[in-house]
């Protein structure tokens, strides 16, 4: 079965629960979707860190722990929780290199903006949005170090530009999977097997007509048996 783990945000359950389920009716294959939730992790001990002003979802840090989540062994996937796919997931599997730490889409995104979802400050920074959607090896020797104490500690920019690695053992996806909306153009840039709403999605009021928010109200639509009004 493939492990896919998903960020979780309790201000975005019903965008978890959207991509939850495009995921799962896409996949040819058996699929557990497994959110990560900060809250969660609290209680069992294993995070520690105090609330960062700083951070934009709960799962900002808590990604890191898939790793360790998954027991260090075999391959794993992480997504934010505002994707919505259109393809496959196995495709992604299919394309895991073992050699390879972790794979991600190297993004060469620099909005524009400063406030994205949610009112939340956009923060720029090297290899951005590239841990939005990590195909994990977790059992590579360098993702060892990824034990929760190391976690609790590290700077976020130690994480999200993944500098507990050498840029050799990141390896590359296609953006096609991480298609951020907004961001990437069809057919210029191909077409979208993933959607990723990065700004933010029209479970925001103020994103309503962000684009592909059509085939997001559809699956919600599908899922719920009612027609998103905002």
């Amino acid at each position: 079965m493939l492990k896919v783990f998903v960020g979780w945000d309790s201000r975005e359950d019903i965008a978890f629960q959207v991509c939850k389920t495009s995921i799962l009716k896409r996949a040819s294959v058996p699929v557990e979707v497994i959110p990560i939730k900060q809250h969660e992790l609290r209680q069992l001990g294993l995070y520690t860190r105090e609330v960062d002003a700083q951070a934009s979802t709960e799962f900002t840090i808590t990604r890191f722990f898939t790793p360790y989540l998954n027991k260090y062994s075999g391959p794993a996937l992480f997504m934010d929780c505002d994707f919505l796919w259109l393809a496959d997931v196995k495709e992604v599997f299919d394309l895991f290199d073992p050699k390879y730490a972790v794979q991600v889409v190297k993004h060469d995104y620099q909005p524009k903006e400063h406030i994205k979802m949610d009112g939340q400050v956009q923060h720029l920074y090297p290899k951005k949005n590239w841990s939005s959607l990590i195909l994990w090896n977790c059992e590579h020797p360098a993702n060892m170090a990824l034990i929760p104490g190391l976690l609790n500690r590290a700077a976020p920019s130690v994480l999200h530009q993944f500098k507990w690695l050498r840029e050799e053992e990141i390896g590359e996806l296609s953006h096609q999977y991480n298609w951020l909306a907004g961001w990437y153009h069809e057919p210029r840039d191909g077409s979208p097997k993933a959607v990723h709403f990065s700004e933010g999605g029209c479970w925001f009021p103020e994103y309503q007509d962000v684009e592909y928010a059509d085939l997001w109200k559809k699956e919600y639509k599908e899922l719920t048996g009612e027609v998103w009004d905002g």
